[in-house]
């Protein structure tokens, strides 16, 4: 529990789950600050992640993302939504763990992901014809990874708020209800893509 109550709280899912939407939640209600791995790469490089996917290859762009991994692992009190494939690489969960982080798997039924994604135009690996085949396909690879390289897996098929809180709870916090609504603004910047709630 001491890894928790102190460490950054890590946010991993397929696409779609929420991470980024929790997690600004999340850390605006326990006063952490907030990033989204993808973004604060895109700022680092100077491109979209879709981009970095057509200009240089997903090698380069995983490549890019375990340099980010290691760089946040060293921070302290920060929500970190990570990528949908961040956590496919153990290396990833090992530095976040060293570096004191929890890592919470947001666990989505299919379904509802389809759902989700279905107008979706910025996720390079879903820009295909056959999108549900592929959600399906990826799904089926990654959860079990997502299973094993968390630290907790949380029930995330529910609205923003309760996923929050569940999460809170589950890393040592109770607030009231009221301390997650999401109808507050999201204050919005900070130095490369950081955010602070």
């Amino acid at each position: 529990m001491e890894r928790e109550s102190r460490g950054n709280i890590i946010l991993s899912g397929f696409m779609g789950c929420g991470k980024t939407t929790v997690g600004r939640v999340l850390a605006r209600a326990l006063r952490m600050r907030f990033v989204d791995m993808d973004r604060y790469i895109e700022e680092r490089a100077g491109k979209t992640v879709r981009e970095i996917f057509a200009d240089e290859g997903e090698a380069r762009f995983r490549a890019l993302e375990a340099e980010t991994v290691r760089e946040l692992a060293k921070e302290k009190c920060y929500v970190v939504a990570s990528g949908g494939g961040t956590l496919m690489n153990p290396e990833n969960v090992r530095a976040f763990r060293e570096g004191g982080g929890t890592v919470y798997f947001l666990d989505v039924p299919a379904a509802a992901l389809k759902e989700r994604l279905k107008n979706d135009t910025k996720r390079p690996l879903l820009q295909v014809p056959d999108r549900g085949a592929v959600i399906d396909r990826l799904l089926a690879e990654r959860r079990p990874k997502y299973l094993a390289g968390a630290d907790r897996t949380v029930e995330a098929g529910a609205p923003v708020s309760v996923v929050a809180r569940r999460i809170a709870e589950m890393h040592g916090v109770s607030l009231p209800e009221s301390a997650f609504r999401t109808r507050w603004p999201v204050r919005r910047g900070g130095k490369r893509g950081k955010e602070r709630a």
